[in-house]
């Protein structure tokens, strides 16, 4: 009873730091986001993680406020534009 008891809460624990598991597997064709699991969104969603990990080694080499700023500024810019719906 003890060693459910453990397992039961460890388990619990470890869910916790796990991230949910996605609750739409097929979405509806009425749904708003059906964009979001089409392979180019996912492509654009590659290239802005890509730019990110790209501008994230940029501000650990040179870790000036003024530039780190700025550039997150302009890298949060263009992930808006390459996801942007419309284009």
């Amino acid at each position: 009873m003890l060693l459910a008891f453990i397992r039961f809460y460890c388990t619990n624990a470890v869910r916790f730091f796990l991230p949910p598991v996605r609750e739409i597997t097929i979405p509806a064709q009425l749904d708003s986001h059906t964009r979001r699991y089409t392979y180019h969104y996912q492509q654009k969603k590659s290239w802005v993680r890509n730019l990110w990990i790209t501008s994230a080694a940029l501000m650990l080499c040179f870790p000036v406020l003024p530039f780190v700023v700025s550039l997150a500024f302009f890298t949060t810019f263009l992930s808006f534009a390459i996801l942007d719906e419309t284009a």
